[in-house]
């Protein structure tokens, strides 16, 4: 049996850079915007579940306060937290990567 070796996790600075810049999409603050990475699979997006200690590439952060970020950490379930908020963040990252180039 082979193992299927991980593949690095694509960093991009520029567009940590760009999402710290933008208020946070769930409630508008612009005062501490953090890139937050989405961990979820999102498959009918190309986006496939991330591991246990292991961050998903930079195109998938969308931009979060403080506040929200660590609330969304807290509440266990990822995707059920952003339909609370009434949120998709897979197309919310897809869209700012197409304005972001």
């Amino acid at each position: 049996m082979t193992l299927r070796q991980r593949q690095p996790r694509i960093k991009d600075a520029r567009r940590l850079a760009f999402i710290r810049s933008l208020p946070c999409c769930v409630c508008g603050d612009n005062t501490s915007t953090e890139p937050a990475h989405i961990r979820a699979a999102g498959l009918g997006y190309g986006k496939a579940h991330t591991g246990m200690a292991q961050k998903p590439d930079d195109k998938w952060t969308v931009p979060l306060c403080g506040r929200c970020h660590r609330e969304q950490h807290a509440f266990g379930d990822e995707l059920k937290w952003w339909a609370s908020k009434g949120k998709d963040p897979f197309m919310i990252a897809i869209t700012l990567s197409a304005s972001n180039r």
